[in-house]
């Protein structure tokens, strides 16, 4: 069965998360999903072509492109898929994450899984709560900040 992973984990597609470590604790099958959740306007999601576009944050020419803030990419063949943040600088502050899909139909193990057999007993960790009030803290002063940005200009103007 396919796998949705958050890609940061609870973190999601921010400057501060660790992908290395987030995508070392994951196996990626074909047919699973990546979702990028990140403050649209504050990054994007680039796939890039290869290991040294990837290692040199060559965000030049792109396979691919997102900038919704809850992207989902379905992995749809065995390899490395690699993926950066599209706002100049992040990619290389280290806002990029290499992924390695692997072929076959066992199960996937997406972050959310954990010794819990219940699905909703780790979404309402402490952890999770506390990243999930954090997001939501940060988008909205996302939001205030275009808002006022709106209101300057419409006065300006």
């Amino acid at each position: 069965m396919a796998a949705q992973h958050v890609v940061g984990g609870s973190q999601g597609w921010e400057e501060s998360t660790d992908f290395s470590s987030w995508a070392s604790g994951q196996k990626f099958k074909v047919g699973d999903q990546l979702v990028f959740k990140y403050a649209s306007g504050l990054h994007s999601v680039v796939e890039l072509g290869g290991e040294s576009a990837y290692k040199s944050c060559d965000l030049g020419t792109p396979l691919n492109s997102m900038n919704t803030g809850n992207d989902v990419v379905k992995l749809s063949k065995p390899g490395t898929h690699y993926f950066a943040c599209g706002t100049l600088g992040h990619c290389g502050q280290g806002m990029k994450v290499k992924i390695t899909v692997e072929s076959g139909t066992a199960p996937s193990t997406p972050e959310s899984s954990s010794s819990s057999s219940s699905p909703a007993a780790s979404s309402s960790s402490p952890a999770a709560s506390s990243a999930s009030a954090m997001h939501k803290s940060f988008a909205a002063s996302a939001l205030l900040a275009a808002l006022v940005a709106a209101s300057l200009i419409n006065i300006y103007m």
